[in-house]
């Protein structure tokens, strides 16, 4: 079992997804920045769905049951185990009793914390992501366990990787949702050439950003949305869809972001940079 003695902001066990419901309203869920997630999980040579822990911005101080080997990856939250500097993407044993802590966020927003078999968190519709009102937990509190095997024996293919960091970037790669040719060439123009600033409001569900395009009049009929869909609203308003995120909507679907860019905007938090670029 793992313990956690403290939660930390918003800790949540993740995996792949929760996949084929969406069609009776049940979010994806799972990793928000998947590529980290699924970079920790083949270094410890896990089934590449495995879940983990999903880590956001002031990270917890967790409790090893039994000896294990573990990988962190994605935000830079200056973790230690034991009081020691651990570094990312990097397999690291772990022996009964071990404390791993968090500090300081330094760079991106989320973090990820996988495990040699994956944390055996309960599965709810095929998959073990927490989200609120399909699992008993919508995030880890304190005192919360997290089942997992023990493997004191492993012997990892490769146990560190140098990793390009994405935390930095701010573009969007991004393909036309259904709605993107009711967009005119003023909005085209603020869409493709200028920054957008993220707002105080974001999260699992959605990211909405501060600069807002001119407004338009369009009504369509309530329609299908995936994690990456960008919403235009009738004042104008930007609003990205996350993992978490509805699975219908009645606003314009003007973009679609890429996997990759999804994990990019996954690591941003208030007030940070990014762009859109059209594939």
């Amino acid at each position: 079992m793992l313990k956690v003695l403290k939660s930390g902001l918003f800790t949540t066990v993740q995996d792949a997804g929760r996949f084929g419901y969406l069609n009776k309203g049940v979010p994806l869920a799972g990793y928000m920045d998947s590529v980290s997630a699924e970079k920790v999980n083949l270094l410890l040579e896990n089934d590449a769905g495995s879940a983990v822990i999903e880590i956001t911005m002031t990270g917890p101080t967790l409790e090893f049951g039994k000896s294990s080997y573990i990988c962190m990856g994605g935000a830079d939250i200056s973790a230690t185990l034991n009081n020691e500097p651990v570094n990312p993407y990097q397999v690291i044993k772990v022996e009964k009793g071990d404390i791993l802590s968090y500090g300081k966020l330094k760079n991106g927003f989320r973090s990820y914390l996988a495990i040699r078999g994956g944390f055996r968190s309960p599965l709810v519709l095929g998959s073990r992501s927490f989200f609120t009102s399909i699992t008993a937990e919508d995030h880890l509190a304190d005192g919360a366990v997290i089942p997992y095997e023990g493997n004191g024996e492993f012997n990892p293919k490769i146990m560190e990787i140098k990793v390009d960091s994405f935390l930095q970037e701010k573009a969007l790669e991004v393909t036309q949702g259904p709605e993107y040719d009711m967009l005119t060439d003023r909005q085209l123009e603020v869409l493709f050439y200028r920054d957008f600033h993220i707002s105080n409001e974001n999260n699992r569900m959605a990211y909405q950003l501060v600069e807002p395009l001119p407004g338009h009049e369009v009504s369509m009929l309530t329609s299908a949305t995936l994690p990456g869909t960008v919403q235009f609203t009738p004042a104008g308003k930007l609003m990205v869809l996350m993992k978490d995120g509805q699975t219908t909507g009645g606003y314009p679907r003007i973009l679609q972001l890429s996997d990759k860019s999804i994990s990019i905007l996954a690591q941003k938090k208030f007030k940070d940079v990014v762009s859109f670029t059209l594939c």
